[in-house]
């Protein structure tokens, strides 16, 4: 790829991206673009234009994406209940198809001929980015410096920053405890003092939680409202995507909601051990089945839990922009149209206790379950033929296991 003229770099400002930056510049004498994404992070972005400006790049992209992240990515993703394993709310993999698509943009609008990002070639990561960017340009040349440069050791690449006047903060001079990605829906921690999984993490890992223990003694309620299957409203209260999830962050933390400790199996092969932390997330989450329990038929709700591992699974493994997952996509949000009313729920240390759900599109008939007098709108006796049919080819198969036994 010697022929590189002009590259994009996803760019956060960090000590690894901006080594990158200048491994990029050495290596292939080409212009560097910059694109920091705001998702969420809770970090200040703009050290990271200046640290770009004084690298010597001249064309910066720090794009605030939260809204786009959340109402485009986020929401559709919780439409499924997607749950990675059972259990990962998939905050770093969700990410990832929206950095990857605005880095086409920018070499589209910048006439850039490659793009460039900073996974490691032992995660999922790189499988992410990379499938995003052939997905939306075929013929996009992708560097991923972690795979190519002949750094072997953190000392290298400090070195390297050194010899270059890249400025190294005194705390990032020795091995980080663990490593941390984080975003508007998720943060994300690996690594290091988290390696061993018989090992609790420490205290200090946490970063969106407060501790359950530490939680108040009294519940929070709040009563979330749902359009079409969107979170819409916290307690009546109209609010945007990124908005809403932020205020369910807020009441997460404070409520020691969303910790998971968890072995996962990348997509590359290996199991990994992280600690995660979803706060508006795992809210949500409960929420959203609490609405779907009241307006969804059984055998969409059941058809939906079906196909959910996989749809989970696509975007685990960077497939957003595969045609299957977009299909899937369209299955589950025709099944969210009459997905909507309010859910009231108990935040209770660590805990999101749902107490109450009312739709105008209810399937819910307190006529057809009450065990005093229906008035005739369900006629017991029917039962005893529906039993027999179903029973008609187990009674057969024991007849004549009977026989031969």
């Amino acid at each position: 790829m010697s022929d590189i003229k002009k590259v994009v770099l996803a760019y956060s400002g960090g000590l690894d991206t901006s080594i990158i930056l200048k491994w990029l510049q050495e290596t292939y004498d080409c212009e560097v673009i910059t694109f920091t994404a705001d998702l969420g992070q809770g970090e200040e972005l703009e050290p990271a234009r200046r640290k770009a400006e004084m690298l010597g790049i001249k064309q910066i992209y720090v794009d605030d994406l939260r809204e786009e992240f959340v109402r485009d990515y986020v929401f559709p993703m919780f439409r499924a209940n997607a749950l990675y394993e059972g259990v990962y709310l998939l905050g770093t993999s969700i990410a990832r198809p929206l950095i990857a698509k605005r880095q086409i943009e920018i070499a589209r609008e910048t006439g850039a001929d490659a793009v460039c990002h900073g996974a490691t070639g032992k995660g999922n990561d790189q499988i992410r980015f990379e499938l995003g960017y052939y997905a939306l340009d075929p013929n996009i040349k992708v560097i991923a410096p972690w795979r190519d440069w002949d750094f072997k050791s953190r000392e290298h690449l400090l070195e390297f920053a050194e010899k270059h006047q890249i400025v190294v903060p005194k705390d990032k001079r020795g091995e980080a405890p663990f490593s941390v990605d984080a975003n508007l829906l998720h943060s994300s921690s690996e690594g290091k003092v988290l390696e061993d999984p018989n090992v609790e993490a420490p205290e200090y890992v946490f970063q969106r939680t407060v501790s359950p223990e530490a939680a108040p003694d009294q519940p929070t309620s709040i009563t979330i409202g749902f359009n079409k299957g969107d979170a819409v409203s916290i307690d009546g209260k109209a609010m945007s995507p990124a908005t809403m999830l932020t205020a369910l962050n807020k009441l997460g933390h404070d409520n020691g909601i969303g910790r998971l400790d968890l072995v996962e199996n990348r997509y590359v092969g290996m199991k990994s051990r992280g600690i995660y932390e979803t706060p508006g997330g795992t809210i949500l989450l409960t929420a959203h089945r609490a609405m779907e329990s009241l307006t969804l038929d059984r055998g969409a709700a059941h058809l939906k839990d079906e196909l959910m591992p996989r749809y989970a699974e696509l975007i685990y493994n960077g497939f957003w922009f595969a045609p299957e997952r977009e299909m899937l996509q369209a299955l589950i949000d025709k099944s969210q149209e009459r997905v909507e009313g309010d859910v009231t729920l108990k935040l209770y240390k660590g805990n999101v206790i749902v107490t109450g759900r009312a739709s105008s599109q209810s399937l819910y008939s307190e006529e057809l379950v009450t065990f005093e007098d229906d008035k005739g709108a369900y006629d017991q006796k029917d039962a005893e033929g529906f039993i027999q049919l179903n029973a008609l080819r187990l009674r057969t198969l024991a007849a004549r296991n009977a026989k031969t036994s």
